[in-house]
């Protein structure tokens, strides 16, 4: 559960949008970077071709693959380190959660979950290179964020709209208002 009393380190955010491919992830954060005027960083952009591949053809990547993934994302955030950013990034284990925490940037996890054949039928009605057949190796991997306060767990089971929505207000509780556009 977010504590919206958790202290700032500084006045640079990170928020990252996280959960299962097919929880819309990639929709909310746009959103909320369009609405915030912050940068926004899809992570599937930085995946490698050979990542994509294996994953298209079926396969999950091991940690061991990951982590040049890790890598690159660490990168891309840390190359504008005074710049606001909403990242759309998976987030399935707790020492990757970690290592965003640690780039320095005040960070607000914003979990999509809901029930796998929810998602899984959402899936179904999308075009991306993650199958179908993966998603039940991404909840298997999922550490579920118990007992991290910087994260709070929004329902997917319901429309898109209200999910952003919700997204706002979490951020709400956590930006302090100058960084907050007049229209929220």
């Amino acid at each position: 559960m977010l504590e919206p009393t958790l202290p700032l380190k500084n006045s640079h955010f990170l928020i990252i949008v996280m959960g299962v491919s097919g929880c819309g992830k990639s929709t909310v954060a746009s959103a909320l970077a369009k609405d915030l005027a912050f940068r926004y960083l899809e992570a599937d952009d930085y995946h490698s071709r050979e990542a994509k591949k294996l994953m298209s053809a079926g396969k999950p990547l091991t940690d061991v693959m990951r982590e040049p993934w890790l890598q690159r994302l660490c990168d891309a955030i840390s190359v504008e380190p005074k710049r606001n950013t909403v990242m759309a990034y998976s987030g399935l284990r707790r020492r990757h959660r970690q290592r965003f925490r640690d780039l320095g940037f005040d960070t607000l996890f914003i979990h999509l979950a809901g029930e796998e054949a929810l998602i899984q039928q959402r899936m179904q009605a999308r075009q991306h290179f993650m199958p179908v057949s993966l998603l039940s190796s991404q909840f298997a991997t999922l550490e579920l964020p118990d007992a991290e306060p910087d994260i709070v767990t929004l329902d997917v089971g319901i429309d898109i709209q209200h999910i952003i929505d919700r997204a706002h207000a979490a951020v709400r509780l956590r930006l302090p208002k100058p960084l907050l556009p007049l229209a929220q």
